[in-house]
């Protein structure tokens, strides 16, 4: 048994968060780091105090029976509201009012002058619920010592190595990174939770040298619940301003965001420069201010989840624009396109900082409507009054960043065996890179797919990377494959001109081969590779072979946009809220593999209807955990889900040579802010008017006695 104290003897640090920076007047960051074991204090239930290692699970869990925590209780504050109510316990002392960082930004007298002369001001206060993000495959690792080396091994399911062994290598065990290997295997699913370096790791780690023996672990499902990272989780407050004709004048918006007990790994990042980026949308907002308060809770480490920041400052700004079209006697889809940035206007400078390179967000919303057969809407409620059902059919039009960490590299080999081998520093995780990377290499040198070896999950192997994060993979990872295989032609170009004792501008590399205009000399860049390993005496600038690392560096975000529609229909006699149809179009750049694109829409359209019909973490008042499993919480089943119209709209990224956007959160963008408005379109003709998440039938049936006995 070994606990933090034991960890703390032997010289071991925490894990610290990968970004920080300060916030308002310089005033830096809380960068709480998590401890590998709690010391002297448990700050949030789920959180490590102790390894117990046996030969057998029996062993181990019934040795972990006799441990005993002698702990003394505290006030628990989970979440933000109570953590910053007056008199609240410190979570962290260093942290007055439990906050970790009070960010601001955006042009604040723009925004008061453009509030002082608008025509309507709009307001909405939203809670964004705490969701757990229950990936098929619980956290497992691995954790090997070898002695003569003096190296640790980490076998564990993470969504990128690189910052895994860094974080380790640098807080906890202060060693070189070259110190810790780390592998990725097979990951059934992470939606943001596995980029986490997490306490147990490094607490198996350090038992495996104690030891002398490799040490295994596998979470639970309860577990889960309790020590992996969450998602979401805060209070979203915005002011519109609009003036007569319903043209947006400014937005003014202020989160409280429930950190949890640590600062996750990319915590500073989306909790606010993630929505930040996104609060302009597809809308032409002359002014916005934005102002976060990051906010220590009694509860577990907020991680990034499929989205990041993105749906929260879309579901705020699309319940905003609805909410201001029904106060303005103003359609829905009329308000929205008064309002929305023409193609003519790319590239376009948002007033949140961002340029947009490309982009028709009035055809996309076009095509949604049509699609979801917006026109046809009237019949179908009147067909669902008639059955003594309430009909709603809502919208969202989004606009998200994508890309995150702006650089990556790859290493492009060609194998002794024929092959030719990618190493990125990506990793799959459900998204298909085997069915997108390998394609992408092929075409370009022309070799056979079957050819191309991905090789992803070993910091020993892969270049140093960021993890599949923020619709990245392909935008940057996919783009730095194309470099290499461009500087590999090149290079094979010059070397074949060499072999073939021509001029470099009259060898032609097509379909995989180089050959000398106008004559018969020709030989494939596989073979040519194979042959310059075997040269001598070649001039500088042509030894070493074809190989190539290359490193793309995006001058900015691409921006994923779409337009989402939801009908829903309800039963007012139990609350059940049912969606009906469900259309997405979606502009994601160049569609690499649509069956691919599709499935990510299909998945991230089922985590935003889950948080819209039932899923939420809660806590209660002692910090207990008390939806610590899928009895408690209400994982969205295939069942709940409609049938789904999926359309695409190209509009290509000009910023990376594959004209990719990315599409792996636009689901959760789109669903979230369209099935709420869909819900409350449906409940308006009650006197329903606002409502918070999750829209259980509870709260929905409670919703509708409430406004039948207020206008009673």
């Amino acid at each position: 048994v070994f606990t933090g104290r034991d960890l703390a003897a032997d010289g071991l640090g925490a894990i610290p968060p990968a970004v920080s920076f300060p916030g308002r007047g310089g005033k830096p960051m809380v960068a709480a780091a998590m401890p590998a074991l709690a010391v002297d204090r448990v700050r949030y239930v789920g959180e490590p105090v102790a390894i117990v290692v046996a030969e057998t699970v029996a062993q181990a869990r019934d040795a972990a029976e006799a441990v005993v925590a002698a702990l003394a209780e505290r006030p628990a504050a989970s979440d933000v509201e109570r953590a910053m109510a007056p008199g609240a316990h410190a979570i962290w002392p260093e942290a007055p009012g439990n906050v970790a960082l009070d960010w601001t930004d955006g042009d604040a007298a723009a925004v008061e002058a453009a509030f002082a002369r608008a025509a309507h001001v709009e307001r909405v206060r939203l809670y964004d619920t705490r969701l757990a993000p229950s990936a098929l495959e619980p956290r497992a690792a691995i954790a090997r010592w070898d002695a003569a080396a003096e190296r640790y091994t980490l076998i564990a399911s993470t969504q990128g190595v690189a910052v895994v062994r860094r974080l380790l290598a640098e807080g906890v065990f202060k060693v070189p990174p070259q110190k810790i290997r780390v592998l990725t295997h097979d990951v059934g699913g992470g939606f943001g939770m596995k980029v986490q370096a997490y306490p147990e790791y490094a607490a198996l780690l350090y038992a495996a040298r104690r030891l002398g023996r490799p040490v295994r672990w596998c979470a639970t499902r309860v577990e889960s619940f309790l020590a992996d990272t969450h998602g979401r989780d805060g209070v979203l407050e915005g002011e519109l301003a609009l003036d007569a004709q319903g043209k947006i004048l400014a937005l003014r918006v202020r989160t409280l965001v429930g950190i949890g007990a640590y600062v996750s790994t990319f915590a500073a990042i989306f909790a606010t420069a993630n929505t930040k980026n996104c609060l302009s949308s597809v809308y032409a907002i002359p002014a916005i201010q934005t102002d976060v308060k990051m906010v220590f809770t009694n509860a577990a480490p907020l991680g990034p989840y499929r989205g990041a920041g993105r749906p929260e400052a879309i579901y705020l700004v699309e319940r905003l624009i609805d909410t201001a079209a029904r106060a303005m006697a103003i359609d829905r889809v009329e308000l929205r396109r008064r309002n929305l940035i023409p193609p003519a206007a790319m590239p376009y400078r948002a007033s949140t900082g961002q340029v947009y390179d490309s982009g028709d967000f009035e055809t996309v919303m076009d095509k949604a409507a049509a699609l979801g057969d917006w026109r046809g809407f009237p019949a179908r409620r009147a067909a669902s009054e008639r059955a003594g059902r309430l009909r709603g059919i809502g919208l969202g039009c989004f606009l998200e960043v994508a890309g995150g960490i702006l650089d990556e590299t790859v290493d492009l080999r060609f194998e002794e065996d024929g092959t030719v081998a990618l190493r990125t520093g990506a990793q799959a995780l459900g998204q298909g890179h085997l069915s997108t990377f390998p394609p992408v290499v092929a075409q370009r040198l022309g070799v056979d797919v079957r050819a191309v070896r991905l090789i992803e999950g070993d910091s020993d192997e892969v270049p140093a990377g960021t993890p599949s994060v923020a619709s990245r993979s392909m935008m940057m990872a996919g783009s730095a494959a194309v470099l290499a295989c461009d500087a590999a032609i090149e290079k094979g170009r010059r070397l074949a001109a060499h072999l073939f004792e021509a001029a470099p501008f009259d060898v032609r590399f097509e379909s995989g081969r180089f050959h000398v205009a106008g004559t018969e000399r020709a030989i494939g860049i596989v073979d040519l590779a194979r042959r310059a390993r075997a040269l001598t005496g070649l001039p500088a600038d042509l030894a070493g072979g074809l190989d190539s690392t290359a490193k793309f560096v995006s001058p900015q975000m691409s921006f994923p946009n779409g337009c989402h529609v939801a009908e829903v229909e309800i039963d007012p006699a139990t609350g059940a809220v049912r969606v009906v149809g469900y259309v997405a179009v979606d502009d994601v750049g160049r569609v690499m593999h649509t069956s691919i694109v599709e499935g990510q829409i299909h998945g991230g359209v089922a985590q935003g209807l889950g948080q819209v019909l039932g899923e939420q973490v809660v806590y209660g008042e002692g910090g207990q955990l008390l939806t610590a499993s899928f009895m408690d919480y209400m994982l969205p089943r295939a069942d709940d889900m409609p049938p789904m119209t999926i359309g695409h709209h190209t509009a290509p990224c000009t910023t990376n040579p594959l004209g990719v956007k990315g599409a792996g959160e636009s689901g959760v963008a789109g669903s979230l802010p369209s099935a709420v408005n869909a819900v409350l379109d449906a409940l308006a003709s009650r006197g329903v008017t606002q409502l918070d998440l999750p829209m259980t039938p509870a709260r929905v049936w409670m919703a509708l006695r409430a406004a039948a006995a207020a206008g009673a």
